[in-house]
């Protein structure tokens, strides 16, 4: 008998990851509902209009759309396999220049609008005890980067959400799984995905001030293939053991495997202080 096909929500398809995601999902023969703020009739046709796309209006900040979303393709398709959330945004600043607004902003998209979701499909997957949420974070939540600190700071909660979530979940049959991928060449870099604070102070010209000009170099001319990461997804969703984690390109391999080698070195350095401040045991 054919398996019968896996059926995904896939946040943020409307360019980038989740529109490659979703056409790798429809090429593998199963059911996507990709979700999009606006212009569903673009993305139908960016899909091939294919019989297992659907497409749906999706703000992730907003709990009683994401609800509907759940709701509706559980009557329609039965259950949810999969649930990507992809959906997110760029602020590119110093700790110090972004105001108050812009880094809410940031964190109502990246954290609260992907808390949303999740709590939107999770009833149907525990219902069902299957079922695999995998959160995008990026390699800014394995390590902080001048000029990425505060967007890095939602990526970060997003890496402390899932690894809990995989621990709640477990017993009930759900996966979760965090994907950190490095610089791929998508649309991340440009002004519809990301937020440059307005205020620019000088004295970070030399941290935050060359992360800036770096994007800006760099932009479509990143080294990772999204059609490669997509096919990652798919092969990470068929897994029966996936992992907890799932970085992605050499790039954020490199750079975090470096991160916990000079971790590992300020331990041996303050070892006497860290392991010194226990409580003295009775007796001793």
């Amino acid at each position: 008998m054919k398996k019968p096909n896996k059926i995904w929500i896939v946040t943020g398809a409307a360019r980038g990851f989740g529109q490659q995601i979703s056409k790798a999902v429809l090429a593998a023969g199963d059911i996507v509902i990709a979700t999009v703020r606006s212009r569903p009739e673009e993305l139908k046709s960016q899909l091939g209009n294919h019989p297992n796309q659907h497409v749906a209006i999706l703000d992730i900040t907003n709990e009683d759309h994401a609800r509907n979303i759940a709701t509706e393709t559980v009557k329609n398709f039965g259950r949810i396999d999969v649930l990507v959330n992809n959906a997110g945004s760029g602020l590119l600043s110093a700790v110090e220049e972004a105001t108050d607004e812009e880094v809410k902003r940031n964190y109502e998209t990246n954290v609260f609008g992907l808390l949303k979701v999740t709590r939107a499909v999770l009833p149907h997957m525990r219902r069902q005890r299957s079922g695999h949420v995998i959160n995008f974070s990026s390699v800014g939540g394995l390590l902080g980067a001048a000029g990425w600190g505060l967007y890095c700071s939602t990526k970060f909660a997003v890496e402390g959400i899932t690894e809990a979530m995989a621990i709640e979940l477990a017993p009930l049959g759900i996966h979760a799984t965090t994907v950190e991928p490095g610089y791929f060449r998508t649309d991340v870099l440009d002004g519809s995905s990301l937020t440059r604070a307005r205020n620019i102070i000088a004295d970070y010209a030399e941290t935050s001030g060359k992360m800036r000009d770096f994007a800006a170099q760099v932009n479509h001319k990143q080294p990772g293939d999204p059609a490669k990461l997509a096919a990652a997804i798919v092969r990470l969703a068929a897994s029966a053991k996936p992992p907890v984690h799932l970085p992605l390109g050499n790039f954020t391999l490199t750079h975090y495997r470096a991160k916990t080698a000079a971790f590992e070195k300020e331990i041996a350095e303050w070892y006497e202080v860290i392991t010194g401040t226990d409580h003295d045991e009775v007796g001793k």
